[in-house]
């Protein structure tokens, strides 16, 4: 283990293994090296497993695979298990779906503050562009340039504001824009202590806000929330979510509902259960 280990990125996936590659990648080019990498599969097949293997062998970087069984969409519970076996005092957590540019890892070391957790946030590719996406492309950062996404046919929006590189423009948009800085799981960094204190994730949650629930308890914590989407860039992949269902949705809301109303602070369907 690195001696000077100070974040451990908490990469979710499931059976997207040409997706996962790309994504770790992205992360062995970073800026800084100073972090280890988990990844917390919620039961994939052998694929996957290879594909961790592979990078195993070409990095450096601490790599750690935490697995469970396929017993359909357990997201909150893979993640608490990742939460326990980090090593890292602070703790990043992104999907294997979201490419991060390569100062990713070092804008959330340099942003981070006690008793504090910075929201990112991600810029959506089409369908067509996630085809377009390989080593070559993240090694040279041009799935982050405005000018390539545009020539492989992105639309043009006011979101592509998301790829600034430019330190003021971002700390201005940072401040103006009417998003609420929540947890989104696929762009977030916390202390590991003060997701600890509320007990990790809600391992009755589905998909489908699962992870702004966990950052609502922290918030009820006295945990304040900074907004970081233009600052902490990645790229998000495209895919279908065949595992959205209304039951899950519904059983969702009523324990965000029940969160915000108690205002509670801790989970008893946590990473400690009652």
């Amino acid at each position: 283990m690195q001696s000077n280990l100070q974040a451990t990125i908490i990469i979710s996936t499931f059976n997207k293994p040409e997706w996962l590659k790309l994504v770790l990648l992205s992360f062995d080019i970073q800026t800084t090296r100073n972090f280890e990498v988990i990844i917390a599969d919620d039961g994939s097949d052998k694929r996957t497993k290879t594909v961790i293997d592979l990078f195993t062998e070409r990095t450096d970087l601490k790599v750690i695979h935490v697995w469970q069984e396929d017993d359909g969409f357990q997201k909150t519970k893979i993640l608490n298990k990742a939460i326990v076996t980090s090593n890292a005092d602070y703790l990043i957590f992104t999907d294997g779906d979201c490419i991060a540019r390569k100062d990713f890892v070092e804008t959330h070391l340099k942003l981070r503050q006690l008793r504090k957790a910075l929201s990112g946030g991600y810029f959506k590719l089409t369908e067509d562009v996630s085809r377009k996406i390989n080593d070559q492309v993240i090694r040279q950062q041009n799935c982050f340039e405005k000018d390539w996404l545009i020539a492989e046919g992105q639309p043009k929006t006011f979101k592509m504001n998301k790829l600034t590189t430019s330190n003021a423009k971002a700390n201005f948009l940072n401040f103006i824009t009417p998003t609420k800085a929540t947890f989104d799981g696929m762009n977030v960094s916390c202390w590991k202590s003060d997701i600890l204190a509320v007990n990790g994730f809600d391992e009755r949650m589905k998909y489908g806000g699962e992870d702004r629930e966990v950052g609502e308890r922290m918030m009820h914590n006295g945990i304040k929330f900074i907004q970081i989407r233009y600052s902490a860039i990645c790229v998000h992949l495209h895919h279908d979510r065949p595992y959205k269902n209304e039951g899950a949705l519904l059983l969702n809301k009523k324990i965000r509902q029940e969160t915000k109303r108690e205002k509670c602070t801790h989970t008893k369907y946590g990473i400690h259960k009652a």
